[in-house]
């Protein structure tokens, strides 16, 4: 993958992010979440970034595949046909070229699976939380009916 088109894929995926992350600082008003003092999670967010996570699987997996790239009859890549030329011939680079192609699928293949982790863990934590939530709103109600607050909840604790 050259350079530029690393930067592409990059300014690509950022016009396509619709939500921001923000680590290790508080919110620019100096809160966080919805300054109710309620814990919020949005299945909105959870899922657009699982989504994400499944399209960044698929461009890697479409666009880095360097061992199947160009296959011949014998499943064997393009790049592994010219490792296999120059060894036989004798020359060393073969073998680099060899461990090169074994490395790059090892690297490729670990970010693949950490993409569809967060993927799947994210689609799975989105319907989790809508299972929780509903369950829990139907236990923990006040007297009105109304759902218990955080804060009136915290009051048991002390």
């Amino acid at each position: 993958m050259a350079w530029e088109e690393w930067e592409r894929l990059k300014s690509q995926a950022a016009e396509r992010q619709s939500a921001h992350m923000r680590l290790n600082q508080l919110a620019p008003d100096g809160g966080g979440g919805s300054g109710s003092g309620e814990l919020v999670a949005h299945q909105d967010d959870l899922g657009a970034v699982g989504h994400e996570a499944r399209i960044l699987y698929d461009d890697i997996r479409a666009g880095a595949d360097i061992a199947g790239a160009g296959a011949g009859k014998d499943g064997a890549g393009s790049t592994a046909q010219a490792a296999g030329a120059l060894k036989s011939r004798g020359f060393e680079t073969g073998g680099a070229l060899e461990r090169t192609v074994e490395v790059w699928t090892s690297q490729v293949t670990s970010v693949l699976q950490a993409c569809a982790h967060i993927s799947d863990h994210l689609d799975y934590s989105k319907k989790r939380h809508s299972e929780d939530d509903a369950e829990i709103g139907t236990v923990l109600r006040a007297s009105d009916g109304s759902a218990v607050s955080v804060s009136k909840l915290n009051e048991y604790f002390k």
